[in-house]
């Protein structure tokens, strides 16, 4: 196998993946789930991961945020900071209130408390929920819970942010209301996202780049980039043919493993 390292990445790459592979098990029971993956993502670029079940995408995201290690090629990322991960269930602490979750990253890098508490309200601000500090998650919606998990994230001050799934769970109306949020937020911050789902259209709505990944092993099969104007709104025409267009190459993929 190809020795792995991880390092910082150029002034113009935020996320560069060369020549990943990742193999789970051995022997006979071996399983190859990314092969040869190159990937660079630009600083303040969105970009979108889509794919069948199993293709590899989530394992693409752990190996990025350092959950796991691949076997072969190399990770490298823009500074010193660990990217932030957002995963489908937003995992608050549920004995802690909204302020509390916020704060437990701060915590973890040290800063002092009057420094934590102005930067927990302020990212509550950020995520429009300032006046829901000292609620339990229990009182939140789950569109509300993801927006406490997103300012949670953010707490660690990382312009990389990996997202899994982040709006899944979340009824439609709900996943179009944060799905304006993080925008504005990937906006504002000027922050690089790569962004896994199984929604195209969401891909198609969100994303700068949209990267198609095959059936098992994961490869990158397809690119396009996204040229609709911002704001966008996921039922626009222009939205539904760039999604088309995704989802009728991966209907093809996914007709192509099956054979």
């Amino acid at each position: 196998m190809t020795s792995t390292t991880t390092t910082p990445g150029s002034a113009t790459t935020a996320v560069a993946l060369s020549d990943v592979t990742k193999v789970y098990g051995r022997g006979a029971n071996a399983v190859l789930a990314l092969d040869g993956v190159s990937l660079d993502v630009a600083p303040g670029e969105f970009v979108c991961l889509v794919g069948a079940s199993g293709c590899g995408k989530s394992t693409l995201l752990n190996l990025v945020a350092g959950l796991d290690r691949p076997n072969g090629g190399q990770i490298a990322l823009a500074g010193d900071a660990s990217p932030g991960l957002m995963f489908q269930e937003p995992a608050l602490f549920p004995w802690l209130t909204v302020d509390g979750n916020v704060e437990v990253p701060l915590k973890l890098r040290g800063l002092p408390r009057a420094e934590r508490r102005a930067r927990v309200a302020e990212l509550l601000r950020t995520v429009h929920l300032a006046d829901f500090g000292r609620t339990r998650p229990h009182e939140l919606s789950g569109g509300m819970r993801q927006r406490v998990a997103l300012a949670r994230t953010l707490a660690l001050d990382t312009p990389v942010l990996l997202m899994d799934e982040p709006f899944g769970a979340l009824d439609a109306m709900t996943r179009d209301i944060l799905h304006d949020e993080l925008e504005r937020i990937w906006s504002e911050r000027k922050l690089s996202v790569l962004f896994v789902t199984h929604n195209v259209r969401e891909a198609a709505r969100l994303a700068d780049r949209v990267i198609l990944l095959s059936s098992r092993p994961g490869r990158i099969i397809y690119s396009t980039t996204v040229d609709i104007p911002r704001p966008r709104r996921i039922d626009s025409p222009e939205v539904a043919a760039i999604a088309a267009e995704v989802t009728e190459r991966l209907r093809t993929e996914v007709g192509r493993h099956a054979e």
